[in-house]
């Protein structure tokens, strides 16, 4: 029915059918648990990332990916390089970084590539089961909100299924697996300075270990892609929220603390740090997902079909009931989106569930940025307004107004893609709208729908009306009002009723969203050379390793002088020496569990780095290494160029206890 293949630098499955031959593309996007230090940054696809991608695979392939049948869905991690996208919003601390956005469209047209020269025929297999111990709803009082009748359907009051797709040739050999599980990916909190996609990338180097078995990260032959769903009010800190400063319980209503208020208030758990909460998170969401694919017996076939239209969500309007219809509203950003979450706290005096506003607050705005007008206030009550963002358009708008909506199903599994964070209830009303109108024809019958949140472009959070009302953080991040879920399910609608009917060719494209190439900013100012100490090179080592370590319970740690530009490589190996061949084997790169490469910027363009290799249990006794790859930049005549450098450690040796 399909063929399905592989990736490395990205999740990249893809999926044709014999008789329906125009392939869809899934990629997700975070690989592995890389951890080297960056700007603490969300990790979503934007318009940017996803429209140089598609200019770059037409250039390669023609007609054959397209903005119809390719999905670019992010894990979400809280700890990627930002600076890749074009509204101001997002870019407002550093501005668009080229350096940050070739990596990424690189990284996934290699993917692709790799997917596409390696397709072949095979089967795809479904299963669904429940985890009921890695997740937790972090606006219980807003869920509360929606109606009890609605509430009573539902067990918990966050989704725990785990849905697997599980690939295989057609003699049955694993391809690759990609699954779904609302869970944010924030078990690295916000201290973190590093690298890493977080729990579900921890979930993806286990099962890649698991199916590769010696291989590197990244580098083997099966795929284990774990992707995001509707996880907008879902936590994986499952102790919850508490006052860290006295020990006691937050407010219910509005997260916050006697004493340091909102940015005292958070959540933790299960781990007693967020490298233990991590690997505990990622390692309950691997076992699930093989248990899954491991007994997946029921087959999916029949055809692969695709629907996309772009949508002016500024301006759709919705049937609330058979004589009143409401509208949905330019983009605005309540008070309570600045007070955080209880997994990270906004650090000011706002709390969650503010619906009326704060003069001082109001004022600095209206100072600076402008007042909202009464349209847009009105619009949004009782969203009280912090940024009118549908309203700030300098230096470039500070949120799309266009976005997508997507789907693609393959057999009897509908791939939703939104293009932002649905909570619970909001996802489960989607899901459930979008099977009705897939199986009322009759052609398509025990649909499974799964919800692939933050896909394309980034538009906050999408919560149900019931919700908005409460305005904590995910209702005053619902960026296009109160009735946003209401647009998004009559959109969907559409595109599964254009499915069913086999009318997708009617659906009309709808506005094209701009792309901004000549009005992008930066307010990180370009080195022209990097600078290192007289008498010394790039990669050589301030504090040398110890010459013997045990094998179990040591971290080693290296301090290198560094210019941390990899340039699609890795920035750190840890090596073996092979007494057989005489040569030095690589067991670990920077994207393995046991390593991690703390940079610091330091002055005057000089800078260090920390190699940390945490031995683990399955260490070989024998004598390692470590070694360092990265890139400086220098002068010469007036031209820049880039050159490659190494450094590595002395020789130590790892002894068996």
């Amino acid at each position: 029915m399909s063929s399905f293949t592989t990736s490395i630098s990205s999740e990249v499955f893809l999926s044709s059918s014999c008789l329906h031959p125009p392939p869809s593309l899934l990629c997700t996007c975070s690989d592995h648990v890389s951890l080297s230090d960056s700007e603490r940054t969300q990790s979503s696809t934007c318009v940017c990332v996803c429209v140089q991608v598609l200019q770059a695979l037409q250039v390669k392939y023609g007609d054959l990916y397209r903005q119809d049948n390719v999905v670019l869905s992010g894990t979400h991690t809280h700890c990627g390089l930002g600076g890749y996208f074009q509204y101001t919003l997002f870019m407002i601390t550093g501005g668009y970084m080229k350096a940050a956005i070739e990596p990424l469209v690189n990284g996934i047209v290699k993917s692709i590539d790799i997917a596409h020269n390696n397709m072949k025929p095979g089967r795809v297999y479904r299963n669904r089961g429940e985890l009921d111990d890695s997740s937790l709803n972090r606006s219980p009082h807003s869920y509360l909100n929606n109606p009890e009748e609605e509430r009573r359907r539902y067990k918990w009051n966050t989704d725990k299924q785990v849905l697997v797709l599980k690939f295989t040739d057609q003699d049955g050999d694993g391809i690759g697996m990609i699954s779904w599980f609302a869970v944010h990916a924030v078990s690295m909190n916000y201290t973190n300075r590093m690298v890493s996609s977080d729990n579900m990338g921890y979930a993806s180097y286990l099962l890649e270990q698991d199916k590769n078995p010696g291989g590197l990260p990244g580098q083997g032959s099966f795929v284990a892609g774990f992707s995001s769903s509707n996880l907008g009010d879902v936590t994986p800190n499952t102790r919850g929220p508490y006052c860290v400063n006295t020990g006691l319980p937050c407010d219910y209503l509005n997260s916050s603390c006697p004493i340091g208020g909102t940015t005292m208030c958070l959540a933790s758990g299960p781990g007693e740090d967020m490298f233990e909460s991590t690997r505990i998170i990622g390692h309950n969401v691997y076992l699930k997902a093989k248990e899954l694919y491991a007994n997946a017996v029921e087959e999916v076939t029949g055809f692969i079909h695709h629907a996309h239209q772009w949508v002016n969500m500024t301006d759709v309007t919705v049937q609330i009931n058979e004589t009143h219809t409401a509208s949905t509203c330019k983009p605005a950003l309540g008070h309570s989106f600045a007070a955080g979450t209880t997994d990270g706290g906004g650090g000011l005096n706002f709390t969650q569930g503010a619906v009326e506003g704060d003069p001082f607050w109001d004022g600095i705005r209206d100072a600076l940025l402008g007042p909202p007008s009464n349209q847009t206030k009105e619009c949004h009550h009782p969203k009280p307004i912090l940024f009118s963002t549908g309203e700030m358009n300098w230096p470039l708008p500070w949120h799309p107004q266009i976005v997508d909506v997507q789907m693609i199903t393959i057999g009897s599994v509908a791939v939703v893609a939104v293009p932002g964070e649905m909570t619970t209830m909001s996802g489960r009303r989607l899901r459930e709208a979008i099977k009705g109108e897939l199986e009322s024809e009759g052609t398509l019958k025990d649909m499974e729908v799964v919800i692939a949140g933050l896909s394309n472009v980034y538009t906050h959070y999408i919560t149900t009306y019931e919700e908005y009302q409460v305005q904590r953080y995910e209702g005053a991040s619902t960026i296009y009002g109160p009735h946003t879920l209401s647009a998004y399910l009559q959109k969907y609608r559409g595109l599964a009723r254009a499915i069913a009917q086999d009318r997708v060719s009617e659906l009309p494209a709808g506005p094209q969203p701009p792309f901004f190439t000549e009005n992008l900013f930066n307010f990180v100012p370009l080195a022209l050379f990097d600078r290192k100490p007289e008498n010394m090179s790039f990669g050589d080592v301030l504090e040398q390793v110890y010459p013997v370590y045990r094998q179990v319970g040591n971290t080693l740690t290296v301090f290198l002088r560094v210019h941390a530009d990899d340039r699609d490589k890795t920035f750190v190996t840890v090596e073996i020496f092979d007494n057989r061949t005489e040569t030095w084997e690589v067991v670990h790169n920077d994207a393995s569990w046991e390593t991690r490469f703390h940079w610091l910027k330091g002055s005057n363009r000089e800078s260090n780095a920390t190699v940390e290799w945490q031995i683990p249990p399955t260490a070989s006794a024998g004598s390692y290494r470590i070694k360092h790859f990265g890139h400086y930049k220098e002068l010469k005549g007036l031209q820049p160029v880039i050159t490659p450098y190494e450094g590595s450690s002395d020789v130590f040796v790892c002894i068996t206890l």
